[in-house]
């Protein structure tokens, strides 16, 4: 097996065609990772989320990573990291248009809430937000067996 880095065109490739990936947030020295569905636009991952614990740490602290990768077998596999910063999307003037594009971009694709809990109602106040990830830095790896 060949292991080779990945250019920032071809990790942002990845990312386009994944829908889920693995969110890591921190607080107090303690680290968190869950899963979350996304979408990638321009220069952000959009995502959905309930409100609670990945939602309060990364209020206490917005540095993030992703992780998305795609596996056909132990040897063949790409994986992505991004780095970035955590912003909510409020249904407020300043953020309407973002959250409105991460409403649209994320609900062309079957069960988008999933794992983010429960499908949002856009006429029902919800515990639910929208938010994205800022993508400071970008890096990946890939896979081939040997020829």
């Amino acid at each position: 097996m060949v292991i080779t880095e990945m250019d920032r065109a071809d990790c942002l490739a990845l990312l386009q065609k994944c829908r889920i990936g693995r969110l890591a947030c921190s607080a107090s020295d303690q680290p968190y990772v869950i899963p979350i569905s996304f979408v990638v636009d321009g220069g952000y991952i959009y995502s959905f989320s309930l409100t609670g614990q990945k939602i309060e740490w990364m209020r206490q602290n917005s540095k993030v990573c992703l992780q998305a990768d795609e596996l056909e077998n132990k040897r063949n596999w790409r994986s992505v990291i991004v780095y970035g910063r955590y912003e909510e999307l409020p249904d407020r003037i300043g953020t309407k248009v973002q959250r409105d594009r991460a409403w649209a971009l994320l609900s062309q694709h079957a069960q988008w809430w999933e794992p983010g809990g429960l499908k949002p109602v856009a006429e029902a106040p919800a515990p639910h937000l929208f938010y994205r990830i800022s993508i400071d830095e970008v890096t990946g790896r890939k896979a081939r067996p040997i020829a």
